[in-house]
C-alpha cells in the first residue's frame, strides 16, 4: 500500500482515446500532448516497429513486403492484440518525458457495446504498454464530460460521438447510460464508400488515404449553399493506366448516402427507446455531435431536419472523448462511479 501510495506521487495521470482512426494522449495537468493516427508499421522479418502515427500512415500502400503497415484497431476496438500493443508502448515511449520513469495510471475510451473479450483485450494491451492501473470508460459519457453536458444532474443529455469506426449515440442522466447503441458504421465507412463509388463511377482506383481527401475536402451530408469540387488521381481499373478525374460535392454526397443513413436511424432508434421523460429533455435542449464524424458539412442540419430538435456541434468534436478522460481524471472522486468494472 505505502508502495502504491508512492507510486502515485511520481506517475503521471494518462487519458487515452484508442480510436480506430487516431489515438489521442491526455496527461494530466498537461492537456492533450499526442493526437495521431493510429497506424503502426512493423519489420515483417524481425516484428520490430518502424514507425508509428503520422509516419506510418504515409507508409499505408506504399510499403515494400518486407513492412506491414496497419491499423490495429477496427470498428473501435482491438482487430490485432500484437500491433495494438507496440502502437500503445511506442506512443508511451514518445511520450517518456512528459510521463515519467513511473508507470502511469491510465483511463482509456472504450466504446459502449464492447464484449468482456474486448474489454480484456484492452486492458491487456495498455498493462503490456507500461501501465499500472487501468480503468475503462464508454466512450459517448467521455464525450459528454467533454462537451460541457451536466452529466450528474436529473436532466437528458443526448450525445452522437461519430468516430473512425463506431457511431455511439447515447442518453445520458445522473452519470448513468439511460439507452446506448454502438453501431459499427461510421467515418472509415464513408471514406471506403467514396473509394467505392469512385471504382463503380469512374473505373478508377483510389487509396484509403486519397478517399479520406476527398470526404474531409468535399464531403457532404446536406446540400451546400456554394457547390465544391476537387480534382483526383488514382490508376485506372482497366488499363492500370494513371488518369484525373473532377469529383463534385453532390456526388460525394450520393457515395456517402448509405453511412450517413445508417448513423440517423440509429439516432431514430434512441428516441424510440427513450423513457418519454427525457426524450422531452432531449426536445428541450437538443442533441450533441461529437467525434471527427461531427465535422461532416451539414450532418448537423440533416439530423435536425430528420429529427425536428435543435442539433449542436461540441466545440471541440475531434477530442471530446480524450478531453472527458482527462476530466474524470482529474476528477476521479466524482467520476469514477462512471468508470467501467
Amino acid at each position: 500500500m505505502i508502495f502504491t501510495k508512492l507510486f502515485g506521487l511520481f506517475s503521471k495521470d494518462v487519458a487515452i482515446d484508442l480510436g480506430t482512426a487516431n489515438t489521442l494522449v491526455y496527461i494530466k495537468g498537461q492537456g492533450i500532448i499526442l493526437n495521431e493516427p493510429s497506424v503502426v508499421a512493423v519489420n515483417r522479418n524481425t516484428g520490430k516497429p518502424v514507425a508509428v502515427g503520422h509516419q506510418a500512415k504515409e507508409y499505408l500502400g506504399r510499403t515494400n513486403p518486407s513492412i506491414l503497415a496497419s491499423r490495429p484497431m477496427k470498428d473501435g476496438v482491438i482487430a490485432d492484440f500484437e500491433l495494438t500493443r507496440i502502437m500503445i508502448r511506442e506512443f508511451i515511449i514518445k511520450l517518456r518525458s512528459s510521463i515519467g520513469a513511473v508507470k502511469p495510471r491510465m483511463l482509456i475510451g472504450v466504446p459502449s457495446g464492447i464484449t468482456q473479450v474486448e474489454k480484456r483485450a484492452v486492458i491487456e494491451s495498455a498493462e503490456q504498454a507500461g501501465a499500472r492501473d487501468i480503468y475503462l470508460i464508454e466512450e459517448p459519457m467521455a464525450a459528454a464530460i467533454g462537451a460541457g453536458l451536466p452529466v450528474g444532474q436529473p436532466r437528458g443529455n443526448m450525445v452522437v460521438d461519430i468516430g473512425g469506426g463506431t457511431t455511439e449515440v447515447a442518453v445520458i442522466s445522473l452519470y448513468s447510460t439511460a439507452y446506448s447503441e454502438s453501431v459499427r458504421v461510421a467515418g472509415d465507412e464513408a471514406t471506403e464508400a467514396i473509394a467505392r463509388y469512385i471504382q463503380r463511377t469512374y473505373q478508377l482506383l483510389v487509396g484509403e488515404n486519397t478517399a479520406e481527401r476527398v470526404k474531409i475536402a468535399i464531403g457532404s451530408a446536406y446540400p451546400l449553399k456554394e457547390p465544391l469540387s476537387m480534382d483526383v488521381s488514382g490508376k485506372g481499373l482497366i488499363d492500370g493506366i494513371p488518369k484525373t478525374i473532377r469529383l463534385t460535392d453532390d456526388e460525394i454526397r450520393e457515395a456517402m448516402r448509405e453511412p450517413v443513413q445508417i448513423i440517423v436511424e440509429s439516432v431514430r432508434r434512441a428516441f424510440e427507446k427513450t423513457p418519454p421523460e427525457l426524450t422531452a429533455d432531449i426536445a428541450e435542449y437538443g442533441i450533441t455531435l461529437a467525434g471527427g464524424g461531427a465535422l461532416i458539412r451539414g450532418l448537423d442540419k440533416l439530423l435536425e431536419q430528420e429529427m425536428r430538435v435543435n442539433v449542436y456541434v461540441a466545440d471541440e468534436p475531434l477530442t471530446s472523448v480524450v478531453l472527458g478522460a482527462g476530466m474524470a481524471l482529474q476528477n476521479i472522486r466524482e467520476y469514477k462511479r462512471v468508470f467501467l468494472n
